[in-house]
């Protein structure tokens, strides 16, 4: 079942990040592929040497958060596969996509995205308001 092996590999992610893990992050991503990562707040970061350095950071790092992967749902294409989930960080939700590559030796991670979710009152607003036109709640969107 190819959504259960994307599926761990997303859960290998979460485990090295909270493990603190550098040697499986590293693992994790594809080394014969171009990767990409978008921390929240960063900017994008190409290529494996600079990804790999801000894992590194992060995991040696005391501060950073504690964080659980919720709800992951695969979705797979040949060898090209995708996981939607949540990232629980206590008091924050943040909405993540991590993007996956079939190499010889498994599922490897190409993307990592990761943002903040719009808070219940924002949902409402949005749901309550569906005439077409731009308000305050979606003018600040990009897309």
């Amino acid at each position: 079942m190819n959504d259960q092996a994307v599926l761990q590999a997303n859960e290998a992610f979460y485990q090295a990040f909270a493990n603190r893990d550098l040697a499986a992050m590293e693992n994790l991503w594809s080394r014969m592929s171009p990767i990409v990562c978008i921390h929240p707040g960063w900017a994008p970061l190409f290529g494996r040497e600079v990804v790999m350095a801000s894992w590194r950071s992060i995991l040696d790092n005391p501060r950073s958060p504690a964080l659980v992967c919720r709800q992951p749902r695969a979705f797979v294409q040949g060898d090209s596969a995708f996981v939607v989930c949540f990232e629980d960080l206590g008091q924050v939700f943040l909405i993540a996509t991590n993007l996956f590559l079939r190499e010889e030796d498994g599922w490897k991670l190409i993307h990592h995205q990761a943002g903040p979710m719009p808070t219940t009152e924002q949902e409402e607003e949005d749901d309550d308001d569906d005439d077409g036109e731009e308000d305050e709640a979606t003018s600040g969107r990009l897309h």
